[in-house]
């Protein structure tokens, strides 16, 4: 499968998806770590890749995506951003409301996306 492909169906098949350098609960970057936390206080489970164990991914998701960064939140295919837009959206409680309400529509999906 070509690597575009894969992130197209990781981004399909997850609606809650963070891209991110090593995992939730053993992050490998300050960035990442802060985008998990307040992930993870949102309180539903969420998908996430490890970019640092796909560097296929790493190389081609920000051109894909048209951001330059890491970490990613994908939420129903749509980008939401790095770690800065979702600290920010964390502090005004949407980010809650947004991974809340997604959780809500896809109770049923519930995997990792690796």
């Amino acid at each position: 499968m070509e690597t575009l492909d894969k992130i197209k169906q990781q981004i399909a098949e997850n609606p809650i998806l963070i891209y991110m350098k090593g995992s939730p609960k053993l992050p490998s970057c300050g960035f990442s770590s802060q985008s998990a936390q307040v992930l993870m206080n949102c309180g539903e489970p969420f998908a996430y890749v490890d970019i640092l164990q796909n560097p296929d991914i790493r190389a081609e998701l920000p051109k894909y995506a048209n951001w330059p960064t890491f970490p990613q939140l994908w939420v129903e295919g749509e980008l939401i951003g790095g770690c800065d837009i979702m600290l920010e959206m964390f502090q005004q409680g949407e980010l809650q409301t947004l991974i809340k309400e997604t959780a809500a529509k896809h109770k049923e999906d519930e995997s990792s996306a690796e």
